[in-house]
């Protein structure tokens, strides 16, 4: 449990401090968990003594990691992602670098002196529930120095955007991180009638998080080939100014904007449809937007017309060939996210479904895809072009002997 999670990442912690070079490469997600994984680590690293090469990627994918693992004798970060294909970069490594891996998702644990996978899920905690990405990036910097104990808020504005509450309020170490920040006077508790609300006093003022999660979503995602990630930190250790707040602006305006003539496809016909799941595929529409946007449209639309609460929602969108700091990257592949109504959540909650964080990963490790990164509710991988209909088929393979299985239980 937390215990030995902390004295894993002190262990880590030492490590690093003697390891010979002193630059880290970073690369974190781009959501709003990501984006304030990544602020917190550039601010405890670069207070260590550290330069900081920060990238931010949508996905871990296996065509950019191997352009990761050419290098040597580099420090390399994860955050918010890897700690299901550790074995993967362990194999990629060939011990060359020392690599940690600062993951909430699904793990797999790997032997590798040199892979200091640090996800809480491999130390007994829930990581779609108790432990944000951003509040492990917290644990590890405080590991590395008790000082970045003021960087608690940060993680605490990751956790809301990652939606992790427990009967409307932050649980596990979500939550001790709120209350340390709440000690501090960084952030305001405030109870309401679904639980609590969270209100950091940014450097700018204060701001509820659920509210600075949101911008963050959308500098990373909306705003993702347009320099959003960089501006999203910014506002994350600097607060927000006007040119960002214009910027948000016109993002949104896009998004809503593509959204809408989406959601007009789908009433009209766009909606393809098997026993237990419902599945769209935008293409390049939502282009110059990131491929983020996929998730972010299911999760906003997946309780509405034309969805039906008793299936799951899934969402293909194709990925550029071009990679903010990599550069041209042949890809030749799609995104799939997947979301699933109030209804399933419940079912999955209690065992009466599958959860996403397996059926999608193994229907799409049956095709030959890439996953990486998901939980029960919510979950993203990447397939080749032209497999969109097989990946269905499997999951629908997979979802028939489930249930059927559950009613032949239920028999005897």
């Amino acid at each position: 449990m937390l215990p030995e999670l902390m004295t894993a990442m002190a262990a880590a912690a030492d490590h690093i401090r003697k390891w010979p070079g002193k630059t880290v490469q970073l690369l974190h997600h781009n959501d709003a968990d990501g984006l304030t994984a990544g602020a917190i680590l550039i601010r405890a690293f670069e207070r260590a003594g550290f330069a900081v090469e920060r990238y931010c990627l949508e996905k871990p994918y296996p065509v950019v990691l191997e352009k990761v693992f050419k290098q040597t004798d580099r420090l390399i970060v994860f955050a918010d992602f890897a700690g299901r294909i550790a074995p993967l970069i362990s194999d990629l490594n060939q011990s060359r670098n020392l690599v940690v891996i600062l993951d909430h998702h699904k793990a797999a644990p790997v032997e590798d002196d040199r892979i200091l996978n640090l996800n809480p899920e491999l130390y007994g905690l829930a990581g779609d529930r108790d432990v944000s990405a951003s509040t492990t990036a917290y644990l590890f910097a405080y590991a590395f120095d008790p000082s970045n104990a003021d960087l608690a808020p940060l993680a605490v504005i990751g956790a809301v955007g990652d939606g992790f509450y427990v009967n409307g309020v932050l649980a596990g170490p979500n939550r001790m991180v709120a209350l340390e920040a709440e000690r501090q006077g960084t952030l305001e508790i405030m109870p309401n009638r679904n639980g609590e609300k969270y209100v950091y006093h940014s450097p700018g003022g204060a701001l509820a998080c659920e509210l600075f999660s949101t911008y963050l979503d959308t500098l990373g995602a909306a705003g993702y080939y347009r320099n959003g990630p960089e501006v999203g930190i910014r506002a994350v250790l600097v607060g927000l100014d006007p040119k960002t707040e214009r910027m948000l602006d016109g993002l949104k305006a896009l998004q809503d904007e593509l959204f809408d003539k989406e959601a007009e496809r789908l009433l009209n016909g766009g909606l393809q449809e098997t026993e237990h799941i419902q599945w769209f595929h935008v293409e390049n529409r939502f282009e110059p937007m990131g491929v983020k946007m996929i998730g972010v449209f299911c999760e906003k639309f997946k309780d509405r017309l034309p969805f039906s609460p008793g299936k799951f929602v899934a969402g293909f969108q194709t990925i550029p060939a071009n990679i903010p700091g990599f550069g041209k990257i042949p890809m030749d592949q799609v995104k799939i996210s997947m979301r699933v109504s109030a209804a399933l959540r419940r079912k999955i909650r209690s065992g009466q479904a599958p959860g996403l964080d397996t059926l999608l990963p193994v229907a799409t490790g049956c095709i030959g895809g890439f996953a990486d990164a998901c939980h029960s509710l919510a979950a993203a991988t990447t397939i080749g072009v032209g497999k969109e209909a097989a990946l269905i088929q499997a999951m629908e393979t997979m979802l028939s002997d489930y249930f059927a299985n559950r009613l032949e239980d239920a028999s005897q």
